[in-house]
């Protein structure tokens, strides 16, 4: 039993070293949206489903207030909708904080950013 929790244990420990926010500082905005990606699941069985989050960052890799969505294509009721935007902005803010490059966040601050999160394609 032991064995299996500092396997477990071991599991956390090196999921978090592999975070986004450990990792070196970013340089492009492609290296930005490629961390916040790696943190990215989709919920299970959602289909052909995507959402777009528009948001902004603050120079220290946190956000300058809550990512909005501003385009949502899932099939489904309102509730389907709702759990994959939520998953889509638990995942950003799951990444968080980044760490850029001084020069990155110099001239990212405050600047309106948007991805899209979407299911794999089948």
């Amino acid at each position: 039993m032991k064995s299996v929790v500092k396997l477990a244990i071991a599991g956390v420990m090196s999921a978090g070293i592999a975070c986004p926010s450990f990792a070196a500082p970013l340089n492009t905005m492609n290296e930005v949206r490629a961390a916040i990606k790696a943190c990215w699941t989709p919920p299970a069985g959602a289909g052909n489903a995507s959402v777009t989050l528009s948001f902004s960052f603050k120079r220290d890799g946190t956000l300058i207030g809550p990512p909005r969505p501003t385009a949502i294509k899932v099939d489904g009721d309102a509730k389907a909708k709702k759990s994959f935007v939520d998953a889509a902005t638990t995942a950003l803010q799951n990444c968080l904080p980044l760490t850029f490059s001084p020069t990155l966040a110099q001239g990212m601050a405050g600047n309106v950013f948007t991805l899209q999160f979407a299911s794999p394609k089948k």
